[in-house]
């Protein structure tokens, strides 16, 4: 796998400036309907874009709405799902942009078509409640591969905050979340709202057993296990969810030893380890699905987003990554392996001591991964430190849990463009 790194993408739009402007001056001339909605999302479809969308649809008057596909792929799904959907970088792709009134992003301002966004209502739902420094918080943020980089830090700074401003409005999960999304994004505080966030409510709504149903029968497809294979449907379900690394490979990819100590766990345990690594990761996962049948690949390819099936997994082991705080909401076991926490700290740096994120429980290897595993079968006290723990972070991360968030963000919209007539 290949991935995206802040030093060539800052690159393109350096490089890409002069289309900006030029996009700029197209939204002067080109009029934006009311009741015209563009919605597009960084990783696919899915995330709270869809869940805003889904729930605009059904209203009684709803806006016109739009799906912005970033490829033929993400346009064939998002027509399969009964969505107007439109290739982003088409000309009708920036017409659409030009013309609605309210943008809806979950990543960037590419998410649309980037070059037609001036003067739009621009909500930025974005993709997690931030743990790691992001954005105007994280000096990484502003790497470039051009020449002159350090010289070019300034002006990609004030570029990013520049853009930043154009966003109109930004829903939270919390207070919390809510100060470090100001500060990331250099926003005034007026513009950012404790309203929930619409990727989240698939883990609230209905009951805990019809949550785990939907997640499981989503996941069992997804990764091709026959519904057939009922000792297989029924295993522990233990997701490995690493972060990315800003291009470098992932550190926590398990080595041929590493593969034969999980291969033998998973079936002392009968358990099922699903792999997902981050759509930017750099590594090759393969080679855990060819040491063992318990092993399976759950890349972006097959899920764009991962949410609505964390309800079907019993044990989440991530590193960095928000999943950790989304997976909360579930209640479930989080075990941490994070072997490069120093580096990756030094580089990255996190709005909180990781060790209090953590738990104080992070481990550096699989072999110790794997006892921390055993351990969460055998020994019922630790069991439920460990889960008091994910009810901590549910509690300091989100200030509702009632399946709500969308429609809050929904009206949220709606009385904020009232206000700017």
């Amino acid at each position: 796998m290949s991935g995206f790194n802040f030093a060539s993408g800052n690159a393109k739009k350096l490089l890409s400036l002069p289309l900006y402007a030029l996009g700029a001056l197209a939204s002067l001339a080109v009029p934006r309907s009311d009741d015209r909605w563009v919605v597009g999302c960084g990783s696919g479809v899915g995330e709270g874009a869809l869940e805003l969308f889904l729930l605009a649809r059904a209203k009684p008057t709803p806006p016109r709405l739009d799906w912005l596909a970033r490829d033929d792929r993400e346009l064939a799904e998002a027509r399969k799902l009964g969505l107007d959907a439109t290739l982003k970088s088409s000309a009708r792709g920036l017409w659409l942009t030009l013309r609605a009134r309210v943008l809806v992003v979950t990543h960037g301002f590419g998410d649309v078509n980037r070059y037609g966004t001036r003067g739009g209502f621009v909500v930025q739902l974005w993709h997690g409640i931030p743990l790691k420094l992001i954005q105007l918080d994280s000096p990484a943020t502003m790497r470039t591969r051009l020449p002159g980089a350090r010289q070019l830090r300034g002006p990609l700074r004030r570029a990013y905050r520049a853009g930043f401003a154009g966003i109109s409005f930004m829903p939270a999960a919390s207070p919390l979340a809510a100060e470090r999304l100001r500060t990331a994004f250099g926003l005034p505080a007026h513009r950012i709202a404790v309203t929930g966030d619409p990727r989240d409510d698939v883990l609230s709504r209905g009951t805990p057993a019809e949550r785990s149903a939907r997640a499981r029968e989503l996941l069992f497809t997804r990764i091709g296990l026959p519904r057939m294979d009922l000792p297989r449907t029924e295993s522990t379900i233990v997701l490995f969810a690493p972060t990315w690394r800003d291009g470098d490979a992932d550190p926590g990819i398990p080595s041929a030893d590493d593969w034969l100590g999980i291969d033998e766990y998973l079936r002392a345990s009968d358990s099922l380890l699903v792999l997902r690594p981050h759509p930017h990761s750099v590594g090759d996962y393969r080679a855990g699905a060819a040491a063992s049948d318990r092993v399976v690949l759950l890349d972006s390819a097959r899920l764009a987003d991962v949410t609505p099936v964390l309800p079907a997994v019993d044990v989440l082991v991530t590193d960095y990554s928000s999943i950790a705080l989304d997976y909360s909401l579930t209640g479930g076991p989080i075990l941490f392996l994070a072997p490069d926490e120093e580096s990756y700290s030094e580089s990255r740096g996190f709005y909180e001591p990781y060790r209090e994120f953590s738990g104080g429980r992070e481990v550096r290897s699989w072999s110790a991964l794997l006892a921390q595993l055993r351990r969460l079968d055998g020994d019922p006290g630790w069991a439920g430190e460990v889960r008091d723990h994910t009810v901590d972070l549910a509690t300091r991360h989100f200030a509702f849990q009632d399946g709500r968030n969308t429609e809050r963000v929904y009206s949220e919209i709606l009385l904020r463009l009232k206000a700017q007539k």
